[in-house]
């Protein structure tokens, strides 16, 4: 049974837990403007003396999410808590394939990931060793379709998603995400390696967690709720993110099973 903390609020339970995995975009912030509550909890989080990770599914390395948190008006005592799974990646692309091409499928914005790598870069899928994908063109933003003719003859090639998301609500409007092109490409046959929540290496690389008692908080059960239980962590979502619709119609008990996702807490937004 999930139980509802918008009463008696994250400092209710605070004291099991050495260890907070925080989601920045839908928890902290909705790619428009900062959630001063959830600030504020982050900020009696560290008077407690406990630790936390904004750890978060974007295609970029820390300091650029970092940046635009700055921008955002964050403080920098909280930005520097940042891990991104763009960072765990490119530890992966530099230490694995530091001599091989690829083909970025994404948008201009996220170059700043593979800058070191730029030489490396080919405009041609059909030349490239290796597919990285950040997200999905500009200009088929929402056409899914286009990436399926794009792949069908290069599905012998690795694919790294630095992105496991298939959307996110940017204010009031729902984009998807690298994991809905990582999707396609691996129903068609192709072979995916993920960098992000819910797998394990962005959580491991991100702090020592070994023998941590650890809580997850996030609104995606696909990543931040899922990533918690192959993990064993408590989990905590928050009810106003990416399922609002989905959790007010069902409610949580029968919107989490759907996903074969197991909530150990609920809030509407974080709340100490």
């Amino acid at each position: 049974m999930t139980k509802n903390l918008d009463k008696e609020g994250l400092s209710s339970i605070v004291d099991n837990y050495q260890l907070f995995y925080v989601d920045l975009w839908g928890v902290v912030h909705n790619g428009v403007s900062l959630h001063q509550e959830a600030i504020k909890a982050l900020d009696e989080i560290t008077k407690k003396k406990k630790n936390y990770i904004l750890l978060t599914n974007a295609p970029r390395p820390n300091h650029s999410v970092k940046s635009f948190l700055e921008k955002l008006g964050l403080k920098k005592e909280i930005r520097d808590h940042v891990f991104t799974s763009g960072e765990a990646a490119l530890n992966y692309l530099k230490k694995n394939l530091s001599d091989k091409t690829f083909f970025h499928v994404g948008p201009p914005r996220d170059f700043d990931l593979f800058k070191e790598l730029k030489s490396l870069q080919t405009e041609r899928l059909d030349r490239s060793d290796y597919i990285l994908c950040t997200g999905l063109f500009d200009d088929h933003d929402n056409d899914l379709k286009y990436y399926k003719g794009l792949f069908e003859k290069n599905l012998h090639k690795k694919m790294i998603c630095t992105n496991p998301d298939l959307i996110v609500d940017r204010g009031n409007k729902r984009e998807l995400c690298a994991g809905s092109v990582a999707m396609i490409f691996e129903k068609m046959g192709g072979k995916v390696i993920y960098f992000g929540k819910p797998y394990p290496e962005v959580y491991n690389q991100s702090i020592n967690n070994k023998n941590k008692k650890i809580l997850s908080i996030g609104d995606n059960l696909n990543t931040d709720i899922k990533g918690a239980n192959l993990l064993n962590f408590d989990s905590l979502i928050i009810s106003n993110g990416i399922h609002k619709n989905e959790i007010k119609e069902k409610g949580i008990e029968e919107t989490s099973k759907s996903y074969e996702a197991i909530c150990n807490y609920i809030q509407s937004e974080l709340k100490w």
